[in-house]
């Protein structure tokens, strides 16, 4: 995952920033919450902590509903 693509927010108040990478990569979503540190929604859910996975869902609500049935 390259860090030098622009990190953007879908809400000003979010805090969950999201990498555009589209340049790059197809159909990879990768978050951050420090824009250092970075998830790949899909392969690095598990490493996000309890309280980050309840923010990423909060701010995210299709993503919750998405991975639901896991």
């Amino acid at each position: 995952m390259a860090s030098n693509n622009r990190w953007y927010k879908e809400n000003p108040n979010d805090r969950v920033w999201w990498l555009d990478n589209t340049d790059e990569v197809t159909g990879e979503f990768v978050i951050s919450f420090d824009k250092k540190t970075q998830y790949n929604i899909f392969s690095d859910r598990d490493k996000m902590t309890a309280e980050q996975l309840a923010l990423f869902y909060k701010e995210n609500p299709f993503w919750r509903e998405f991975f639901e049935g896991e």
